[in-house]
């Protein structure tokens, strides 16, 4: 099963996941803002480098849930 399949199962499947991938999409159209602005402040600085932490770990944690889903399906 290619990821983009097994990440469509799971959005339909797994309510967890669907959290995960709307809070990392909300984090992402906030972080664009940001980066498509001229200057960033000190305050937005800090909250850029918050939010891409913050989606690196929703990330990660869909990646351990696709793993945990592979390995409980042995899907390749």
């Amino acid at each position: 099963m290619a990821a983009a399949e097994l990440r469509q199962q799971l959005l339909a499947a797994n309510e967890e996941f669907r959290r995960l991938s709307q809070e990392h999409g909300q984090y992402a159209q906030r972080l664009d803002t940001l980066i498509n602005k001229r200057y960033l402040n000190e305050e937005e600085k800090v909250e850029e480098v918050r939010l891409k932490k913050l989606k690196l770990r929703l990330k990660d944690e869909m990646e351990r849930i696709e793993q945990d889903y592979r390995r409980q399906h042995q899907v390749a």
